[in-house]
């Protein structure tokens, strides 16, 4: 008995190593999309502000709405179309 449980620590030991050698081998390889990771958690950050705060988002759109009615009109119709598009690409990706 005492034998097996040396080589399940052994085989431990070498699992662990070769997780290390892996997670190194991957942040050395992944070093080129940290820019993409970093904007997509940018992404992330203002979305989760607007959730936070569509008061604030709300006053926004007013302000231009009333300063620039047709630049407004003109992102609205943008926002909607994008709208739609990820509604229409969340029903695609969904399981059915």
């Amino acid at each position: 008995m005492n034998r097996r449980l040396h080589e399940l620590a052994l085989k431990k030991q070498r699992l662990q190593f070769q997780s290390a050698q892996l997670r190194d081998r991957w942040i050395a390889q992944a070093h080129g999309v940290r820019p993409l990771l970093a904007g997509i958690d940018r992404v992330g950050r203002g979305v989760q502000w607007v959730q936070r705060h569509p008061t604030a988002v709300l006053a926004v759109g007013i302000a231009l709405l009333v300063a620039r009615p047709r630049t407004a009109l003109r992102w609205m119709r943008r926002a909607f179309v994008a709208w739609q598009a990820w509604h229409k690409g969340r029903s695609w990706l969904s399981p059915r």
